[in-house]
């Protein structure tokens, strides 16, 4: 285990009656690093995410969060992390603001309120601040579900599959949340199908795969797994734009009639 590691996973193991959904898995995440982790459904991204939160016990193997023990230490793993799934967990009845001095109060910190203002201004929400949750577009309520996470300052937050659903200028709204929860210092470990997402947002890149990860790395690491490909020769197709403005632009520039590029073609289609 590195100094600077925040998760810290060995051998772990789990399966599900005759289906073993984890063979095995190994890897470190460094403080406030951008870990993502890659695999395709059934993978066991999901279940990963659920041991490290204590939401499962493994098999077998060690896990750590923080420096905690995920099996032996739980109470100590859940006050450091934060944890948010594929859909928003966000009441739709309430502002967005009452939202986060809910979540604060239920956390029994002092001057809700200013917290509830700060996160929102962090992410840009200030200007919904008052407006019902319901009114929100899918990314708002996906960044007020990350700021909800927030409150309390957890070293570590899990995001599962967080752009699931979203249209693509929402998807780049929780995008740019991730990167600044790393530039503030946070750990951020995300499980993802979208592999764009995790060539913009990650420093290290797992992919798992029937249970094991295959492969570890940044995303300059993985690429050096397959050669470059050279390209000699590329035909070029004309588009329909550039055709209609070879025919219609050469006769208006001209001063011929139109019918006469059309008769062209025409002509040249009988030969």
């Amino acid at each position: 285990m590195t100094a600077d590691a925040a998760i810290h996973v060995r051998g772990v193991e789990k399966s599900y009656k005759q289906v073993h959904a984890l063979r095995g898995v190994d890897f470190d995440v460094e403080r406030g690093s951008i870990f993502a982790l890659l695999g395709s459904n059934g993978a066991g991204k999901t279940t990963v995410i659920n041991i490290l939160t204590t939401l499962l016990r493994a098999d077998s193997g060690t896990a750590s969060v923080n420096g905690f023990d995920v099996a032996m230490q739980g109470a100590n793993v859940r006050e450091s992390i934060s944890l948010t799934g594929q859909f928003a967990a966000v009441d739709e009845v309430l502002s967005g603001q009452e939202n986060l001095v809910l979540v604060a109060r239920l956390r029994h910190l002092a001057d809700p309120g200013k917290i509830a203002d700060d996160l929102l201004r962090r992410f840009a929400l200030s200007d919904a601040a008052t407006r019902k949750v319901s009114t929100y577009s899918g990314g708002m309520r996906r960044r007020l579900d990350i700021a909800m996470s927030l409150i309390g300052n957890p070293p570590v937050i899990f995001l599962d599959e967080p752009t699931t659903g979203l249209d693509p200028q929402a998807r780049l709204e929780v995008w740019q949340a991730v990167k600044e929860l790393a530039k503030q210092g946070t750990t951020v470990l995300l499980t993802t199908q979208y592999l764009d997402e995790a060539e913009q947002l990650a420093d290290q890149i797992a992919i798992l795969h029937e249970g094991r990860i295959i492969v570890n790395g940044t995303l300059a690491e993985l690429k050096q797994l397959l050669p470059p490909v050279k390209v000699e020769y590329v035909e070029k197709q004309p588009t329909l734009e550039e055709v209609f403005l070879a025919l219609v632009g050469d006769a208006s520039e001209t001063g011929e009639p139109e019918a006469s590029a059309s008769s062209a073609v025409t002509s040249e289609g009988r030969r």
